[in-house]
C-alpha cells in the first residue's frame, strides 16, 4: 500500500509515500502538521501527476537540508515548497498542502530507520482508506496542473505531463 524508496544520492535516507482516500479528518491532520505533531508532509494529491514527482521534491529537500540552504523551516515544508514551480512559499502551501476540506491526502515521510512504527502511527491518525500510492494519478486534476506549470500543447506532443512538471520543479532554482 505504501511506497518506499532509498535516495540514491543520500544513502540511509528513505522516502515513504502513503495515499489515503475518503479522508474525514483533513482539518485535524493539517492542524497537527502545523503544530509539529505529525512528522511528515501532507500533500494534496490532485496536484500530483505521479509519485516520482514527490521523490524529486524530497531529494531536493534533503539536499537543501544537508547544504544548509533550506528556504522553509522544516524538511517536510521544504518538500511541499519544492513541488511548486514558483518561489512563493505561501502559494506552494495553498496549492500543494493539505486543506481542511480535502477528502484525499498523500503523506510523505523521510526516515533512516525501520519505518514500520512511523507508518503505523501515521496510519492510525488518518481517518480514511489507504490505497496504493500508484493510484495518485487517478486523482490528478490535469487542467489545474497544466495551468499551474504552464504546460503548452507542443510540450505534451513531445513529452509527458510528468516530464514537463519535473523539468519545471528542477529548473526553478536557476530561473
Amino acid at each position: 500500500m505504501h511506497l518506499t524508496h532509498e535516495l540514491e544520492l543520500f544513502p540511509g535516507y528513505k522516502v515513504t509515500q502513503m495515499l489515503f482516500k475518503e479522508v474525514k479528518n483533513a482539518a485535524e491532520l493539517r492542524q497537527c502538521a502545523v503544530e509539529g505533531k505529525i512528522n511528515g508532509a501532507l500533500i494534496n494529491p490532485t496536484m500530483l501527476v505521479n509519485p516520482f514527482q514527490v521523490l524529486v521534491a524530497a531529494n531536493k529537500a534533503v539536499n537543501s537540508q544537508n547544504n544548509g540552504k533550506m528556504k522553509t523551516r522544516s524538511l517536510y515544508s521544504e518538500i511541499i515548497f519544492n513541488l511548486s514551480p514558483t518561489n512563493n512559499i505561501s502559494e506552494a502551501f495553498k496549492r500543494f498542502g493539505c486543506s481542511d476540506g480535502d477528502d484525499s491526502v498523500l503523506v510523505v515521510l523521510i526516515h533512516n530507520e525501520d519505518e514500520s512504527q512511523l507508518l503505523a502511527d501515521l496510519t492510525a491518525r488518518v481517518s480514511g482508506r489507504q490505497v496504493p500510492v500508484e493510484e495518485v494519478s487517478s486523482l490528478t486534476d490535469h487542467a489545474k496542473v497544466k495551468k499551474l506549470y504552464k504546460v503548452t500543447q507542443e510540450e505534451e506532443k513531445s513529452g509527458t505531463l510528468l516530464d514537463a512538471v519535473v523539468c519545471r520543479m528542477a529548473a526553478k532554482d536557476v530561473m
